[in-house]
């Protein structure tokens, strides 16, 4: 049986590998053959493999990874032209571009980027969920007080990219909480899988030198209190955090002997998607914990 779960793992890391490299060179040529050589499979069966493991074919999985990228860059990359985008998607032109999209998310891009339907594109459009890599590096450290300009997101976690727009548009607008030189935040109250979606709560936080002004966005002064905290490193897409966030709560803090003090699981996001490839996000998750 050891052996057996050892030869899952293994094969689970080839296929994430094939997953990472996919994400890490959407601009690439992604050819059958090369991805085989990644995975080191036979490309006689790789099709049939990676179906098995992803629910879906490899060019599949290669189209709606380049239009999530797509979506993100037409929701809060502005500057961007469609067109642009169209090609860097790797369509043939803008027209093809716009049939796709609107196909799997029911609205055009141009649509899209006026006023994106975040809880419809939740709701049709899922990649598979990538598998934690529990490759930990966990330290305990002293977090510095921290005050933040904070956007209150509340509501189901689809609506949160809603949000996220809102927060951006704040940080352009004021010039407060740039984000080349601020740090970025996430306050998680509530996990999602187990919240009533209209009780979910998560704050959206850069950091700020003085207190925030009244704003027609509803962005508010709070602080992050100082203190000791176990910090987890994570590398890799957002959606992939929850093994780590599990492992923190349900074995590492167990067998501690440490206790949690009042205050929410957090993240400090070091980098942004679709600044970066999504296999390259750095997060930092904290759990706040009682003094010693």
């Amino acid at each position: 049986m050891a052996k057996l779960a050892k030869q899952n793992i293994a094969y689970q890391d080839r296929m994430d590998r094939v997953c990472d490299y996919i994400r890490a060179n959407l601009d690439a040529d992604l050819s059958v053959d090369r991805l085989c050589r990644i995975a080191l499979f036979s490309k006689y069966h790789f099709h049939r493999q990676f179906s098995e493991y992803t629910g879906i074919n490899v060019f599949r999985f290669i189209q709606l990874t380049r239009l999530k990228r797509a979506c993100y860059q037409l929701a809060y990359r502005l500057d961007l032209r469609i067109i642009d985008i169209a090609f860097e998607a790797k369509f043939e032109n803008p027209e093809s571009f716009a049939r796709a999209f609107k196909k799997l998310f029911g609205q055009t891009p141009s649509q899209f980027r006026k006023q994106p339907q975040w809880q419809t594109w939740h709701q049709n459009y899922r990649l598979p969920a990538q598998r934690g890599k529990l490759d930990m590096q966990i330290e305990i450290v002293t977090f510095e007080q921290t005050k933040v300009a904070v956007l209150e997101h509340r509501g189901p976690v689809e609506t949160l990219n809603d949000s996220i727009a809102v927060f951006i548009e704040w940080r352009k607008a004021s010039g407060l909480s740039p984000k080349s030189t601020c740090n970025t935040y996430g306050l998680a109250y509530d996990d999602p899988e187990t919240t009533a979606p209209e009780n979910f709560r998560f704050d959206l936080c850069g950091s700020v030198d003085h207190d925030v002004p009244d704003n027609p966005q509803g962005v508010v002064t709070k602080t992050i209190p100082g203190g000791r905290c176990v910090v987890i490193h994570h590398v890799g897409p957002h959606e992939a955090m929850g093994d780590k966030i599990r492992f923190l709560y349900g074995t590492w803090l167990p067998e501690s002997n440490e206790e949690l003090r009042d205050f929410p699981c957090f993240f400090h996001y070091l980098n942004l998607f679709p600044d970066v490839p999504e296999n390259e996000l750095i997060t930092d998750i904290y759990l706040p914990l009682k003094d010693a």
